[in-house]
């Protein structure tokens, strides 16, 4: 464990494990580290509009009961007094929920989402909901009707924060709260923890309940942390992983803990490299850290594959997107075929795609994904994990965005579509100045394995230590 810097801004910079360390031995109160995130969050919340609301007076009284605690040697658990931030898809009890949409009025929750009793259960201050693209249906990050938030890595343009957890990365990066959790349903930790320069982690289907969270696609809906470093995404793992009886699909997860396996090395493991064939119309810069980045792994012990994937990221798109659509549709169509309500109109248009697919073709569609991943399955036989990029490109100006483009969601769906797991990890800069993320991937409840080699990395290169320029 490093020693915390405890002066600002570096406090609220200092990675989770760091902070909750800090606590414990009291070089750090929960009072003064929540203030200083309220702080941040009152100079600069107006720009970066990650927060849809903030439960200042909340957490000022929570963080003061946990101090009580700390100083009679108590704790409540391993988050004891920092800062958790919620995507606005999550009930919280007593609080408003949206889901991004300012379709119908936002609903007071009557309880609670079963991450946020797991957060606080551990001692995690509940700091305030995350804004979202509309009903989670988007990789850019925007929302017409709620707003965009803006990506701190470039103060003077507004550029996309990735999609759709957007104000949960944006409220990381830029230090306004401890660890934020997200959800993902093909892509949406990844894209913007690899915009935003975080640490986002794609937990396998049923591994996290998502009781309490309003669903998009059933089939591919997943909850994972955003964090500023793979240690912090272990750690909250270990805290919200594990069977809930209100979550049938969760009651397999397995009990276990994963921060014992970070420490291993990777010495022998091998590594599948992105195919020559999914090279196309990926950023040049993009390209160079990311091949950089398997060069890290290569020196570290690990052993290149290469091989062709056995159906094209782009296939697995055009699946995973008309599942997306059908199930959308299943959930949310009768709200939005209402006429005089206020939507996004790009949401609108991918949740109605739904409504042409009928019981045979989303049949047909659910046998192409069984196909797609036990064919996945198979071709990585002797393949501990996969290296591919996060994102295809970095963030670019929202004025610039093409919403019927997907170059987002290119690296991203195929692995909700195939049920793998996967973690996105800083690994450089484009030459203006963007974050680059380099993505790894594994196979199902194989977390241990992509948080192993993501720690060796991230040790051996530093670059989660970057921090947004200019807001300080």
């Amino acid at each position: 464990m490093t020693t915390t810097d405890l002066s600002m801004p570096s406090m609220v910079y200092a990675p989770l494990a760091d902070q909750a360390a800090a606590i414990r031995a009291g070089r750090l109160s929960s009072e003064a580290l929540v203030e200083a995130q309220l702080a941040r969050i009152d100079r600069h919340g107006a720009q970066l509009h990650a927060y849809t609301e903030v439960y200042a007076d909340e957490a000022r009284a929570a963080a003061q009961g946990l101090d009580r605690m700390a100083r009679a040697g108590v704790f409540v658990g391993p988050l004891h007094g920092v800062t958790v931030a919620v995507k606005d898809l999550f009930e919280v009890q007593g609080k408003a929920i949206a889901a991004g949409s300012r379709a119908r009025p936002a609903r007071i929750s009557g309880m609670n989402a079963t991450v946020v009793d797991r957060l606080r259960a551990a001692g995690a201050i509940v700091v305030g909901k995350t804004h979202t693209v509309e009903f989670a249906f988007g990789g850019w990050g925007t929302n017409a009707v709620m707003g965009t938030p803006w990506n701190p890595w470039d103060v003077h343009t507004h550029r996309t924060p990735g999609g759709s957890s957007s104000g949960s990365a944006v409220a990381l990066a830029a230090g306004l709260c401890s660890a934020s959790i997200g959800t993902d349903t093909g892509g949406s930790v990844r894209i913007p923890a690899g915009l935003c320069g975080v640490v986002g982690l794609k937990t396998t289907r049923g591994l996290i309940s998502r009781h309490g969270l309003i669903e998009l696609c059933p089939t591919h809906d997943t909850v994972g942390p955003l964090t500023r470093t793979v240690r912090d995404s272990a750690l909250l793992l270990e805290v919200l992983a594990g069977a809930d009886p209100h979550d049938a699909v969760s009651l397999q997860a397995p009990v276990r803990s994963v921060l014992p396996h970070l420490a291993r090395g990777v010495q022998g493991l091998r590594v599948w490299t992105l195919p020559e064939a999914e090279r196309h119309d990926v950023d040049a810069d993009v390209l160079a850290a990311c091949d950089a980045a398997v060069q890290v792994l290569v020196s570290l012990g690990m052993q290149r594959v290469e091989r062709a994937l056995p159906q094209s990221c782009a296939e697995s798109m055009r699946v995973a997107g008309s599942l997306m659509s059908a199930e959308g549709y299943a959930n949310l169509g009768p709200l939005f075929e209402q006429d005089g309500l206020e939507f996004d109109p790009h949401v609108r248009r991918r949740i109605l795609l739904g409504r042409d697919i009928g019981a045979a073709q989303y049949i047909a569609l659910l046998k192409l994904r069984e196909q797609a991943k036990a064919d996945m399955l198979r071709a990585m036989e002797g393949v501990d994990v996969c290296a591919f990029p996060t994102n295809a490109i970095a963030a670019i100006p929202v004025s610039a965005v093409d919403e019927l483009a997907t170059p987002l969601s290119r690296f991203g769906r195929f692995v909700n579509l195939l049920d793998l797991c996967s973690l996105a990890v800083p690994a450089g800069f484009t030459q203006g100045g963007m974050p680059v993320s380099l993505q790894v991937i594994g196979r199902p409840m194989d977390e241990p394995t992509i948080l192993r080699v993501g720690h060796a990395f991230e040790q051996a290169t530093g670059w989660h230590r970057a921090v947004p320029p200019g807001w300080d």
